[in-house]
């Protein structure tokens, strides 16, 4: 059966020392973020996950959720204690406003728990996670009323949330969305159509569910200008706060899935059910970008959890599975075989493992940190600064943090050999579980084609020339540095490769825009890459500084500059052929026609 530890150390070290969190005292929430508050959200919330979710997140797979006759959904045994424990310990809280109910701490903090969680069970984490986004979008975009209605029993765990978008005729282009939405005259709305895909729309967690629903009004715009967004709970709420009659909308079935069994992704029948408008009609998938957004962060997050728990799991087999000899003599004589964690072709999978989640997981939560400053921050410009370089990074977490997650996961079920294609170890839940992670909340080529075609020239540039600011003066800090400047000068190259590579995207892109498009996949991966090296740089540096000062924790440290040095030299080196990629261009990939894609006779 496979275990899952929280990587309370690692994370640790992130939040006191790279981050050093306790130096934004300052700001709002920040100032309940002490140390010893910090410490116990780690430890505890570690073990939580370890203890109580990780145990039934094999179980839950196996198990699957069950639609009922009555279109009601029952979750997997242990999932409905387990949430009522997460509900009363406060976990869902952590990041909320303190105003609707929640502990108002740092996002960032809040990241911290959602990574643990989703290693731990990623199906379980859905529930909750999905609640968060609907939580941003209606504190962004709701009426005070809707707010006061909604948001305490959400944010305490008593409701939950979802996001319906996706029909079955159509996914990204939401423009071709069919809900129709009809006034009632009362100020509400009668929502008929029918949403697929819908994590987490139907459960027997909560006593309520709030759906966010993207709908057309009458003579509605028949595009994305005619998107409105609407509330609609399952259950209609009284005067008072107390749940009242069924609305009218209906879980159809359950979506047959590769993955993540536990949660209950639903067909939504929607027949006359009874909504509210959330912000201002026809400007619904602004509304709802609130929640993509977060949710965008929050499956990058879920790449590097699925990641995680395969290599803590491939790294104790490796250690404990014996085959062959070392190439370089026999590790142990006295044993008829070595652990195959000898074999430098295992060794690279588990040090690819190792290097990336411990970058993806410094990056995400340097990401969360972002999006506390682009609220809390002091000043207009510095706000300002942080949402520039969130959003520029968000579709980068995302995307490059799912394929290389999945590309991870893969590995270390290929660590198991054989035994990694057996249910019974568990490596092919990670890999089935990481894999809808590149495809939900915009799929990889989509977020690709944001950082490409929008992100990069929004206000002419700004965030990816901020961008390349920020990493070339933390490299030419490094560079006169002994230790250190080998490694900068590695990420100094690769950096020069991302900055001719954009600026070939400047000029081929606007002549012929598939150039940009059959780029743009490319880059993404590229920006992954550098990005990932900069926080190795930045990890690099304090784990110097910790050795330099006679730390207790030698090891950790050494450990930290040993997978530093393997990044630069085994990840940075990519860039240069995928800016070849790029720089080839759109023609031979547009050359054939559709008939020469046909393989019949």
């Amino acid at each position: 059966m496979p275990t899952y530890t929280a990587p309370t150390r690692d994370t640790r070290f992130l939040v006191n020392e790279l981050l050093d969190l306790a130096s934004y005292g300052n700001l709002p929430g920040f100032e309940m973020a002490s140390p010893d508050v910090t410490d116990a959200v780690i430890t505890e919330g570690g073990k939580f996950c370890a203890e109580v979710l990780a145990p039934i997140n094999q179980s839950g797979d196996q198990e699957g959720c069950t639609r009922h006759e009555d279109g009601s959904v029952t979750t997997p045994k242990g999932f409905k204690e387990a949430f009522n424990q997460f509900r009363e310990a406060g976990w869902g809280t952590l990041a909320q406003p303190e105003e609707f109910g929640g502990q108002g701490l740092p996002h960032v903090l809040g990241f911290v728990m959602e990574e643990f969680i989703s290693s731990a069970n990623q199906a379980f984490g859905m529930y909750p996670g999905l609640t968060n986004g609907a939580i941003s979008a209606l504190i962004a975009k709701g009426t005070q009323e809707q707010k006061e209605m909604y948001l305490p029993k959400m944010v305490s765990g008593e409701w939950t949330g979802t996001m319906n978008l996706t029909e079955p005729q159509c996914g990204t282009d939401l423009g071709m969305i069919r809900t129709k939405a009809e006034p009632k005259g009362d100020g509400s709305y009668s929502i008929t159509g029918t949403k697929i895909f819908i994590s987490a729309g139907e459960h027997d967690l909560s006593d309520n569910i709030i759906h966010l629903v993207l709908a057309k009004t009458p003579g509605a715009p028949d595009s994305t200008k005619g998107i409105s967004l609407f509330v609609v709970p399952k259950f209609l709420v009284n005067e008072d706060g107390s749940v009242g009659e069924r609305n009218g909308v209906m879980c159809g079935s359950i979506e047959h899935k590769m993955g993540i069994h536990a949660n209950s992704t639903c067909v939504l029948n929607y027949d006359g059910a009874t909504g509210w408008l959330v912000g201002e009609e026809n400007k619904g998938l602004a509304a709802m970008f609130i929640m993509m957004n977060a949710a965008r962060l929050g499956v990058g997050m879920q790449g590097l959890s699925q990641a995680e728990v395969a290599y803590q799991n491939a790294v104790a087999y490796a250690l404990d599975r014996r085959q062959g000899r070392a190439l370089t003599g026999p590790a142990e004589p006295e044993a008829q075989a070595d652990p195959i964690f000898v074999h430098p072709d295992v060794r690279r999978m588990l040090m690819d493992a190792k290097a990336f989640t411990e970058g993806m997981r410094a990056l995400s939560l340097w990401g969360a940190l972002l999006v506390d400053l682009t609220h809390k921050a002091q000043t207009e410009e510095e706000r300002a600064e942080a949402d520039a370089m969130i959003g520029l990074l968000t579709p980068v977490i995302k995307g490059y943090g799912t394929d290389k997650g999945y590309e991870v996961a893969t590995n270390m079920q290929q660590v198991f050999g054989g035994h990694g294609y057996i249910e019974e170890w568990g490596m092919s839940q990670f890999v089935r579980d990481a894999r809808i992670a590149q495809i939900y909340e915009g799929t990889n080529g989509v977020q690709a084609m944001d950082l490409c075609g929008r992100k990069l020239a929004q206000k002419g540039g700004a965030a990816i020339q901020a961008y390349f600011k920020a990493v070339g003066d933390d490299i030419a800090a490094a560079k006169d540095d002994d230790d250190l400047g080998a490694m900068a000068e590695a990420l100094e190259k690769a950096l020069g490769q991302q900055q001719a590579a954009t600026m070939w995207f400047m000029q081929n892109a606007m002549q012929n825009p598939n150039h940009l498009g059959a780029g743009a996949h490319h880059y993404m991966h590229i920006m992954g890459i550098v990005t990932l090296g900069w926080m190795w740089l930045r990890m690099a540096k304090v784990a110097q500084t910790a050795l330099a000062s006679d730390t207790d924790d030698k090891a950790f440290y050494e450990a930290k500059l040993a997978t530093a040095r393997y990044y630069m030299d085994r990840f940075l080196p990519d860039v240069g052929a995928l800016r070849r990629k790029l720089e080839a261009g759109a023609d031979t990939l547009m050359a054939l026609d559709e008939a020469a894609f046909s393989t019949a006779a």
